[in-house]
């Protein structure tokens, strides 16, 4: 036997073989792997939807993302306006602040220094006062040594003391 040129038998077992076998796959193969095609390409086209609406998506929230970003950049630019007036503001109110408190010690500083001269002149016109008197009294003790002294002084002093009471 001949591989090249088969016998009548063989040719036969092959042919009834095949259509056994292609019976076989019409009836249960080629359904199945047709489903399977089909369920593929459905599946294929599905994904490719699915890819076409998630791109549609994307470039929506990138739009959107965009515009957020532009949002929270100029809300971020009125919150440090803001700041930075409330900033200038505060220091302003801290430097009137500063310059009333100024104004009030150098007030309550005048006016304890105006108070510390007047004691200090009320206590210096006491001293030369006490010093006047103790110079007057060494004075009068050596010019009134002696007893025609004291009359005479005594004498001046009741003349004047008269004077004073005729004027009144």
């Amino acid at each position: 036997m001949s591989l090249v040129t088969p016998d009548f038998g063989l040719l036969f077992w092959m042919v009834v073989i095949f259509g056994l076998v292609f019976f076989l796959l019409a009836k249960f193969g080629f359904p199945i792997i047709g489903k399977s095609v089909e369920n593929r390409s459905a599946k294929i086209a599905q994904s490719l939807k699915d890819a076409d609406e998630l791109e549609r998506k994307m470039a929506a929230w990138t739009q959107e993302h965009a515009h957020m970003m532009e949002q929270t950049r100029k809300e971020q630019a009125a919150i440090l306006k803001e700041a930075a007036e409330a900033k200038a503001r505060i220091v302003a109110e801290a430097k009137e602040e500063a310059r009333d408190e100024a104004g009030k010690i150098l007030a309550q500083a005048r006016t304890e220094i105006a108070a510390e001269k007047e004691s200090a002149l009320r206590d210096v016109r006491k001293e030369v006062a006490l010093l006047s008197v103790q110079v007057a009294e060494k004075i009068l003790r050596h010019e009134l040594q002696e007893e025609g002294n004291q009359r005479a002084f005594i004498d001046s002093l009741i003349d004047e003391a008269g004077q004073k009471e005729v004027r009144s």
